[in-house]
């Protein structure tokens, strides 16, 4: 349920930009989504598509950049991608790791007429 608050703030920050671009209408939302996030694409697309009614951003197109979860290894500094049930490092077999991506969630640009 976290996805309709979270496109709600996403529209409210597009609609901001494109009303200082003077903008018309929204055309397309590029977003950036970590897997850790939990944030179910198609769910922002359903919030969307029902908040965005009536609004410039109307039936822009949501476009999503699903970011992996990575990790660096502490022992022998080697980034890799983890896997959903096995965290440890495939160069060392550590398990000493920093999370480096899979936690983004933001609007990377927005295209208007």
């Amino acid at each position: 349920m976290h996805e309709l608050a979270i496109t709600q703030s996403m529209l409210d920050l597009v609609l901001k930009q494109a009303e200082e671009a003077e903008a018309e209408k929204v055309e397309k939302i590029n977003l950036v989504l970590g897997e850790m996030t939990g944030v179910v694409g198609r769910c922002l697309q359903f919030y969307f598509d029902f908040l965005s009614k009536g609004t410039p951003a109307e039936g822009a197109t949501l476009n999503f950049k699903v970011i992996p979860t990575t990790a660096r290894c502490r022992n022998c500094h080697k980034e890799f991608e983890l896997g959903e049930f096995d965290w440890t490092c495939p160069h060392c077999q550590g398990n000493n790791m920093e999370i480096i991506g899979g936690k983004e969630l933001f609007v990377e640009s927005i295209e208007v007429e």
